[in-house]
């Protein structure tokens, strides 16, 4: 799950309401239906694809016990995973990485479009990945950049 919010920039409503048939891994695509209602496709990246091959073959059917869902991420009563489990999931990931400080699935789909920002990638596509209805909400990831920008312009520039 951790992969997939970081690799697609998903909210985490989002995530742990992904239908089975939402995840394309041979296309390495999955689709989602965000707020409301309108539908987008993301790519994911090969870990991620990795990490979600894994859980369906061998996760996901210890936790089901037999059990059928449609939901792609499950918990042990056979249901859906809820916002409040994968917020508990991610602490506990979080303290086991040795990280003290809060962390929150908000925070994964922040550094995924700070990144692709960091990487060239342009501001429309990270718009249509997060599913903003305004460019101005993407435009908010752009700011961090130029403040590193900044900070290695004073850092290394013989007028800075």
């Amino acid at each position: 799950m951790i992969f997939l919010l970081y690799s697609t920039g998903l909210r985490v409503s989002e995530l742990v309401g992904l239908p089975l048939a939402a995840c394309n891994l041979a296309s390495g695509f999955v689709r989602v239906f965000g707020k409301g209602g309108k539908e987008r496709l993301i790519p994911f990246g090969i870990q991620a694809r990795e990490q979600i091959e894994n859980y369906l073959r061998q996760g996901r059917p210890l936790i089901l016990g037999g059990r059928r869902s449609n939901a792609l991420f499950v918990t042990a009563r056979g249901t859906a995973m809820t916002r409040l489990r994968f917020w508990q999931i991610i602490r506990k990931t979080a303290l086991a990485a040795g990280i003290t400080k809060d962390i929150s699935p908000h925070m994964l789909r922040h550094s995924f479009a700070t990144h692709l920002l960091a990487h060239g990638a342009d501001l429309r596509s990270v718009q249509m990945m997060l599913g903003h209805s305004d460019i101005t909400t993407t435009q908010i990831y752009t700011h961090i950049d130029q403040d590193r920008l900044k900070s290695i312009h004073r850092k290394y520039h013989p007028r800075g």
